[in-house]
């Protein structure tokens, strides 16, 4: 099947890269075969392989050389200038500016933004504290778009169960009036964040009157993790926070072994109407002459209203727009344009990958080539993730080789390549997102942690040198990515 509609799509190439002016009679066939492996032309293997003295350039020019520390020191300036950038505030919208304004004395082309609609959720006074049977505080965060207690906060008897299972088999008449504490047990990020979006929704059937969730973090000090959460269109709203791995795990075994408890529980958060804020994009144009097959590198600009949002996610948003401004600065300018966009309103429910993607949409297969998303910490990278189809997977795999220089080799195959660009990979655009040694992201993930104590100066640098480097080959190469793009 793939060699049909390959041999189509390498025509339309083909096509496409003559009318631009840039020749390439070397490559008729190439696919990926049904044991995995792949056969390439030699004539692709060679020019692929060709970028090995360029890739080398760029890497020992961000890691050594004179652009070194210089992603850490604008990040750093970045988020000591602003601080946390949560959708809808006056600190994200100046953040805005000031990106827009830093990429221009960059001398990137096409700076500018486009709007996006993000929600606006504010953040009041919020405190718990366990009053039976004896006092304690504990350390809470309300989640995203959770509304507050009345006047003066609630006092409630506690329920406490490890999951959604366990709390299914309790009858209403033993929740109705209570506030329920979850404690998952950690699985994983994607199978335990389930409980901090979906927690009040649960609770709320059952006639709960606030909910508390257990932090998502595999690793807790005492620090509460905040995150989105979504209430059921037929529920009633109630409050809900995540409060700490060990508090929640205090109230857990107490509750079990049949202890009578109640927490006061007091939230001023508050949901306002949603307002205009906007992806922040800047471009390295391409050679072609009708240059339409572009190749984005994002990360996301805003944050939670807890850290300054260098890891979550000014560290991805920064080698991003930094890697158009080093190849720039070398004098590096490949045949397709990379556009490099700090989407807003991720955190939220990727608002400014949505918007970008309707406004866009009519010329989408014609515009975009390949898609870069770097939203899981940058700290020292291992190699790229990849998705996409098997023949464009066979190519990026010998991409990625070329980043043995930063001894980044590694190839993964995740599910959609990333939050915003999910957008597109999810249908059939090829991406990739950054594969790093990330072991202990989620353990400042969402929390007060999230500061530049967490980002290394060296492997920030790599990471930047990474994602230059293999957005140029991508964006340089005679063939664009194939795709099989559907609706």
């Amino acid at each position: 099947m793939f060699c049909g509609i390959l041999f189509l799509s390498i025509a339309a190439t083909l096509i496409n890269l003559s009318v631009a002016g840039v020749a390439d009679n070397r490559v008729d066939s190439y696919s990926s075969q049904n044991d995995g492996s792949c056969t390439l032309p030699d004539a692709l293997l060679q020019e692929i392989r060709g970028y090995q003295p360029i890739v080398n350039k760029i890497v020992d020019k961000i890691v050594n050389g004179e652009f070194s520390g210089r992603t850490w020191d604008s990040l750093a300036e970045l988020v000591d200038t602003f601080g946390a950038r949560v959708a809808g505030s006056e600190q994200l919208e100046k953040a805005i500016d000031y990106v827009v304004e830093k990429m221009q004395a960059d001398g990137l082309e096409n700076v500018h933004t486009e709007n996006a609609t993000v929600p606006h959720w504010v953040r009041g006074y919020e405190s718990a504290e366990l009053v039976k049977p004896f006092r304690k505080v504990l350390p809470l965060l309300g989640l995203g778009s959770s509304v507050g207690t009345p006047r003066g906060g609630i006092i409630a008897e506690v329920l406490a169960v490890e999951s959604f299972k366990e709390f299914e088999a309790i009858p209403p008449e033993q929740v109705r009036g209570k506030i329920v504490v979850f404690c998952p047990a950690w699985e994983g990020y994607g199978r335990t964040v389930v409980y901090r979006s979906q927690a009040a929704s649960v609770a709320s059937r059952k006639g709960a009157v606030a909910a508390l969730v257990r932090s998502i973090t595999p690793f807790s000090i005492g620090s509460p993790h905040t995150g989105q959460q979504h209430y059921q269109d037929d529920v009633k709203k109630i409050p809900v926070a995540c409060i700490t791995v060990e508090d929640a795990q205090m109230l857990l075994r107490k509750y079990r072994r049949g202890e009578s408890m109640e927490i006061h529980l007091e939230m001023e958060d508050r949901q306002m109407e949603p307002v205009v804020s906007r992806n922040t994009i800047g471009e390295l144009v391409g050679t072609m002459v009708s240059n339409t097959s572009v190749v984005i590198v994002s990360g996301h600009l805003d944050s939670w209203d807890v850290g300054v949002g260098a890891m979550d996610d000014g560290g991805g948003a920064l080698i991003s727009w930094k890697a158009l401004t080093y190849l720039k600065a070398m004098g590096l300018r490949p045949r397709r344009t990379i556009r490099a966009i700090l989407w807003t309103g991720e955190e939220e429910g990727l608002y400014g990958g949505a918007a970008y993607k309707e406004a866009h949409k009519a010329q989408e297969v014609k515009e975009f080539n390949f898609f870069f998303e770097s939203d899981i910490g940058t700290f020292e990278p291992k190699g790229l993730d990849f998705v996409g189809n098997a023949d464009a997977e066979c190519i990026f795999r010998e991409i990625v080789k070329l980043m043995a220089p930063l001894n980044a080799t590694e190839f993964a195959t995740p599910t959609d390549g990333g939050p915003d660009i999910s957008h597109w990979t999810t249908r059939g655009f090829p991406g990739a997102s950054l594969l790093n040694k990330n072991e202990k992201y989620f353990w400042f993930h969402h929390s007060a942690g999230d500061t530049m104590a967490v980002e290394d100066l060296k492997n920030l640098d790599k990471c930047a040198a990474l994602w230059a480097a293999a957005a140029y080959v991508v964006a340089d190469l005679s063939i664009s990515m194939p795709k099989d793009v559907h609706p």
